[in-house]
């Protein structure tokens, strides 16, 4: 018999100059799921909510999706492949929002390793910087952003644990 742990994020050793990672899987965004958004966040405008105030009084003609929902999915998709196991994030520059996301959208993300760079301070850990970009399904690039991430080496990591024994299925 043998067990498995789902790899969830990666350590410094991990990442190398120009690594790509395709992030899995890709997030259709619903009109529920940017209407709470913009509540939640307070973003009460109308173009974002108003389905007849967008088509009589917008440029599209249609709602968009609030951006923020937009870098907040792309960045989320990420971090299974590479923020998952970090101590922190440190930055997130030149946020772009390239081409509008409409309610209906399915957005899909990837990310590129630009810099890996040791700690000056602390040899446990390390500072990842990479851009992502995030893509509709006609391939269309809708979000940009890059980022620097803190990460642990690996042999300084926190053991990952679980709140219970491992003789679950003895």
């Amino acid at each position: 018999m043998s067990t498995y742990d789902r790899p969830f994020g990666r350590y410094f050793e991990d990442f190398e100059v120009g690594d790509v990672f395709k992030h899995w899987p890709g997030k259709t965004i619903t009109e529920a799921d940017d209407h709470l958004f913009c509540m939640i966040t307070m973003n009460h405008h109308p173009l974002h909510t108003n389905a007849w105030f967008a088509e009589h009084e917008t440029v599209h003609g249609k709602n968009v999706v609030v951006g923020n929902l937009v870098y907040s999915l792309v960045l989320g998709m990420s971090v299974p492949d590479i923020s998952g196991s970090a101590i922190a994030n440190l930055e997130v520059e030149t946020l772009i929002h390239r081409s509008p996301t409409f309610h209906g959208d399915t957005i899909y993300a990837e990310s590129r390793i630009l810099e890996v760079t040791p700690s000056n301070s602390k040899s446990d850990r390390g500072i990842v910087y990479l851009e992502t970009k995030g893509f509709n399904q006609d391939g269309v690039e809708v979000c940009y952003f890059r980022r620097k991430v803190m990460v642990w080496r690996r042999a300084f990591a926190p053991a990952r644990q679980r709140p219970y024994g491992d003789d679950v299925w003895s």
